[in-house]
């Protein structure tokens, strides 16, 4: 288990999510990702997909064992996770995209495993409190050495709300469970 650490990162409330959305998601910083960022880059998505991974089983089939072979575990994979409709308040998701994808004049060779990140992905839940409604963390996901996959920005309308990230796509290493407090 990761512990998140829901605390106070660069003066952001981050137990209060982005007006309108339900997932708080969190970007362990580094040098090589983020440049000299203190704490963690943060923000809200709408939608989350992907949670999800998969494991092999070995099939070993005995003589003599007729009712139905030995299963064992095997590999796991993990399915990409997308994060939709985001608002992110430090930019470095862009920065940190072209890092991997060569683009604004970013020099490939300079992703090397420590551009990875890990993120955390919580979900909050209205809960009744003295004071009234609080969002409260009740379920967390830490993504091991994630990377950057694919960014799409909104359409761009003068008439619309739209918002600043539309997707991200994302390829890890492993899915944990994250400690929400």
């Amino acid at each position: 288990m990761t512990d998140i650490g829901l605390d106070d990162d660069a003066g952001q409330d981050t137990l209060t999510p982005f007006p309108g959305f339900s997932f708080f998601v969190s970007f362990t910083t580094s040098p090589a990702a983020f440049g000299n960022l203190p704490g963690r880059v943060t923000g809200g998505f709408s939608e989350v997909t992907g949670l999800e991974a998969t494991m092999e089983p070995k099939v070993i089939k005995e003589g003599g064992r007729n009712y139905g072979p030995v299963q064992r575990p095997g590999p796991v994979s993990f399915s990409t996770v997308v994060l939709k409709r985001g608002v992110v308040r430090a930019r470095h998701l862009w920065a940190w995209w072209a890092m991997f994808a060569g683009s604004d004049d970013a020099k490939n060779g300079v992703w090397g495993p420590i551009a990875r990140t890990n993120v955390d992905i919580i979900l909050f839940a209205p809960v009744q409190s003295g004071t009234g409604v609080t969002p409260t963390p009740v379920l967390g996901w830490t993504l091991v050495n994630a990377m950057p996959v694919k960014f799409r920005a909104p359409d761009l309308n003068a008439r619309g709300g739209e918002v600043a990230i539309e997707e991200i796509h994302l390829v890890h290493e492993g899915l944990n469970t994250a400690k929400v407090s």
